[in-house]
């Protein structure tokens, strides 16, 4: 049995839950290191299994002028080194297809973003590095869609497929926004 396929059954078989956590950018090495070390002391604490997540690349933010991160080369190595120094798995996302397959030579999960959970070539592109895919609902997302998108995974020959909630939007305004 593959590594991918052994974290997938682990996570799975947790109890009471796993934990996937972690900044939701990498601002650089020492703060992401750090906060690793934070979170896998608390998690080994209560008896939680822990999946580091941060992003090298936030590409959906609002304005263009929020910071993004480092980029995909000097962020994975980041994640790596947190992979290494603290025996954790990884997640972190893509945004396109051809950022999979280097993404998922680090990363033990690859995460699709909300806003993106429904692009077919994307979804393909991260099944068929073997990795786990975990995929974001949409806000703008009914629950049963993600379905298909995880049918996508799995058509694509990767039965490891995770959905988490992002949210539900409630209207226009980012202020009805109920996220979990």
């Amino acid at each position: 049995m593959d590594s991918s396929t052994l974290l997938f059954n682990s996570l799975k078989a947790s109890e009471p839950f796993f934990l996937l956590a972690g900044p939701n950018v990498i601002e650089s090495e020492e703060h992401i290191l750090r906060m690793a070390k934070h979170l896998k002391s608390i998690t080994s604490k209560v008896g939680l299994p822990l999946v580091f997540k941060s992003s090298f690349d936030k590409a959906n933010r609002t304005s263009s002028k929020s910071f993004r991160g480092p980029g995909m080369e000097e962020g994975l190595k980041i994640l790596e080194k947190v992979k290494i120094s603290y025996d954790i798995p990884v997640v972190t996302d893509v945004h396109e297809a051809s950022q999979c397959e280097p993404v998922g030579r680090i990363a033990d999960i690859i995460q699709i973003p909300a806003f993106l959970c429904r692009q077919t070539d994307l979804l393909v592109a991260a099944a068929k590095t073997g990795k786990i895919v975990n995929i974001k609902k949409g806000q703008f997302c009914a629950p049963s869609v993600m379905a298909n998108s995880a049918e996508k995974i799995r058509l694509a020959g990767n039965q490891n497929v995770m959905v988490c909630e992002r949210g539900t939007m409630f209207g226009y305004s980012k202020s009805f926004c109920i996220s979990f």
